[in-house]
């Protein structure tokens, strides 16, 4: 069946694997580390840990690093006197063996200290609980990881309820004004999904952040992708980007042929993408909440 094709989701691999088709997706967004430019100066560098010697950051599925360290270049800038505890919550060891590796290549990390625990943000409650040491942070981040918590509430609950007074909680994932949601309202029952992925999107936060009686900022991140190549029959680059689209391992020649061309003329829709100088860009935009204590 084409539908055991199914691979590692959007954040990369909780199952720790970046496969080919995953790396080609983002690589044809442009800058796409490089958001933070667009949140509001007041939430683009918050106020935390005013003070401090010392700075407390976690990370909540961290990932390779990426944006982790951009995170913390930002924090050093921001307060160049105060030393920097930055603990990483990741389950994969092959994620977390990339983090070190840019870690150890970087030249810009006086004064930051790292501390990766391979572990899910599940089994870190579970062990904080159980040792029962509750420490508080100053600045706690979730970057494209909801997706892959049993109960999505409860975690942001737990998380927040480890800020210190004026900590902030920050949140990204995709926007519920992007292509992907679009994808996943009208196809998601047809991808193959792995039991531990749930289709989420900024739009699901409001709901949930209200209920939990949190005050929030929700900020739109304006982020495209060049998905022209995968109109192309048989280009190799094309169908790595149409995998990473639908999270499915060879979709282009494994996918039944209705749901394959209901999705090509979907793609190339408003809904999903914009149509101009005879490219096709997909809307990726991503949503970027910021929690207050």
């Amino acid at each position: 069946m084409w539908m055991e094709g199914k691979v590692a989701g959007l954040g990369g691999g909780r199952t720790g694997r970046w496969p080919d088709w995953e790396v080609a997706g983002w690589d044809h967004i442009p800058g796409a580390q490089q958001h933070h430019s667009h949140i509001p100066e007041g939430h683009r560098h918050p106020t935390i840990g005013n003070g401090k010697s010392t700075i407390n950051v976690l990370s909540v599925g961290g990932g390779a690093g990426e944006m982790d360290l951009q995170i913390l270049s930002k924090i050093r800038a921001r307060y160049p006197e105060a030393t920097i505890n930055n603990e990483v919550i990741e389950p994969s060891a092959d994620q977390i063996s990339k983090y070190k590796e840019r870690v150890a290549q970087a030249s810009n990390l006086e004064n930051i200290k790292f501390t990766w625990h391979k572990e899910t943000a599940y089994e870190y409650e579970s062990r904080v609980n159980a040792e029962k040491k509750t420490k508080k942070w100053d600045f706690i981040h979730m970057i494209q990881m909801l997706y892959y918590v049993r109960d999505i509430p409860a975690t942001i609950r737990y998380f927040h309820s480890l800020l210190e007074s004026q900590a902030k909680l920050l949140i990204i994932l995709v926007s519920g004004k992007s292509g992907w949601e679009t994808l996943w309202k009208k196809y998601g029952s047809s991808f193959p999904l792995e039991d531990l992925c749930s289709y989420v999107s900024s739009a699901d936060l409001p709901r949930m952040l209200d209920s939990a009686g949190l005050k929030y900022q929700l900020y739109e991140l304006p982020s495209r992708m060049d998905i022209t190549s995968c109109f192309i029959e048989g280009d190799k680059d094309g169908e790595l980007l149409l995998d990473f689209l639908t999270e499915t391992l060879e979709f282009a020649k494994t996918a039944p042929p209705e749901l394959k061309h209901q999705l090509m003329e979907d793609l190339r829709k408003p809904g999903c993408s914009e149509n101009k100088d005879g490219k096709v860009f997909f809307n990726n935009n991503l949503g970027v909440i910021v929690i207050d204590p």
